[in-house]
């Protein structure tokens, strides 16, 4: 074949310069002609738009073009023209097709279909979904989210901090980890009494892989000021929800010197960034997201941007939700931890703005959250959005030592894997706040899709790591 340098689709495609000589490479989406001529819709993954090859038949060997089916990967040498057709600028006129990797019609999964395999269909088959324009688009996306995060965190004086995904600590307090070992399940060694022996184990001690990156990251905001994390997180909790992984990525900022107002400001002025991105450099794939799956996602996105986000403490926002005629599944009194519907009741209904809650009960919040003078509540604060309800949560941590090794005991809590945590509000202590996001729950919100296991390459539930 013709030498020539290949050029992304997505670049092709914006190009005018016709009757350029031009080499495309990439995965047949369709063919379809006549005996005279092929209609070949070709996509490499840099868009969510094909480009169309016409082949002249009488150019190209039969058993060539017998070959040039969906799914299977070309070459095609050609000239840059003018398209004939509606849609799309350009199109090639092809001198020269390779064929590097044939799709046999009657194997190949991902045939052509009126509305397309469905999603649980393409759970079954990770290996290939990334090919389909839905799951194209989705990964694309989450590309530019993961930019988009490093770039504003960067822009605005953040360290980036590697926390550990082994630890011995339990960042929530609530167990449901997955334990990292190498101790033998046939012959593991006991001690005297009987319990499992983890000082043969090759930390010398039970690890797990981390739930949150959160307590490590308050170390690093105590020297180097502001940090964020963005790292893998486990939870061994065996849930089959649509909103639940058991792997999954968690971007959590830590600032030292924050206090809750602080957090909030953070919080808002981050989330409404990382939409106006999506809305910026996203925009053929979430139209495409938009057309196919939720007609909504666009003025929902705009939503976001759009609105301050409303800020009321849990108390007033459980009297809303009792003064309310609405029916609810869950009962709402103050004290219980609210539902998905009553956090988008607040949002899409009552204030029709995201609202951020804060001072919820102690009780129903994690052990680091600082306490208020009531003694009944903490400075936690979580972030609501239409559709999915929390997508944040975070709070103003507690600085003082007594007061937080106090609320360790009331708990039950074990301290003793933790006391280098305990240790920072011995030396030189400071006030400090910090969030999480969930990076698949953002991505649900800017994809519109409404299964948590389609926002991820490979995702990790419980009986499925097949991928």
């Amino acid at each position: 074949m013709e030498t020539i340098r290949r050029t992304k689709i997505s670049d092709l495609l914006r190009r005018d310069d016709f009757g350029a000589t031009v080499s495309a490479k990439g995965w047949v989406r369709t063919r379809r002609g006549n005996k005279f001529v092929s209609f070949i819709h070709l996509n490499d993954g840099s868009t969510i738009n094909n480009i169309q090859v016409v082949a002249d038949n009488e150019l190209f060997n039969e058993e060539v073009l017998k070959k040039i089916t969906t799914g299977a990967c070309i070459h095609v040498v050609g000239t840059l023209v003018a398209s004939q057709g509606q849609g799309q600028n350009c199109e090639i006129q092809a001198k020269e097709i390779e064929i590097y990797g044939i799709a046999d019609p009657e194997e190949y999964p991902l045939q052509k279909q009126k509305n397309g395999p469905s999603l649980e269909y393409l759970r079954e088959i990770a290996h290939l979904r990334p090919r389909t324009n839905t799951f194209g688009a989705i990964l694309r996306m989450r590309h530019h989210m993961a930019f988009a995060i490093h770039k504003y965190f960067n822009d605005n004086g953040f360290y980036y901090l590697h926390t550990p995904i082994i630890t011995a600590s339990d960042a929530e307090g609530a167990g449901s980890m997955f334990q990292a070992t190498t101790l033998d399940f046939n012959n593991t060694p006991r001690t005297e009494t009987g319990a499992v022996d983890y000082s043969q184990d090759f930390f010398g001690r039970q690890t797990n892989l981390t739930v949150s990156g959160q307590l490590e990251g308050e170390l690093g905001a105590m020297a180097l000021g502001a940090i964020y994390t963005f790292g893998p997180t486990f939870r061994a909790e065996n849930s089959n929800t649509p909103r639940h992984l058991a792997e999954f990525w968690m971007i959590e900022p830590e600032v030292a010197f924050y206090d809750i107002n602080d957090n909030m400001d953070l919080a808002e002025d981050f989330l409404q960034y990382l939409i106006k991105y999506a809305l910026e450099n996203c925009k053929d794939d979430i139209a495409f997201l938009a057309d196919k799956y939720d007609k909504e996602l666009i003025d929902r996105l705009n939503f976001i941007t759009n609105n301050k986000f409303i800020r009321l403490t849990y108390t007033e926002g459980v009297k809303i939700l009792e003064e309310s005629k609405h029916k609810f599944e869950f009962p709402v009194y103050w004290g219980a931890d609210l539902q998905s519907e009553h956090e988008r009741y607040l949002v899409e209904q009552h204030f029709k703005c995201p609202v951020i809650l804060t001072d919820y009960p102690k009780e129903i919040k994690s052990f680091y959250m600082k306490q208020n003078e009531d003694g009944k509540t903490v400075r936690g604060m979580d972030v609501l959005f239409p559709k999915i309800g929390e997508i944040i949560g975070g709070s103003e941590r507690e600085a003082d030592y007594d007061k937080l090794t106090n609320r360790i005991k009331e708990i039950g809590m074990n301290a003793d894997p933790i006391w280098w945590y305990l240790e920072t509000r011995k030396f030189g202590t400071a006030p400090h706040a910090g969030f999480g996001l969930g990076f698949e729950r953002l991505m649900l919100f800017v994809t519109g899709m409404t299964n948590i296991r389609d926002v991820i390459p490979f995702p990790r539930t419980p009986n499925n790591a097949e991928f």
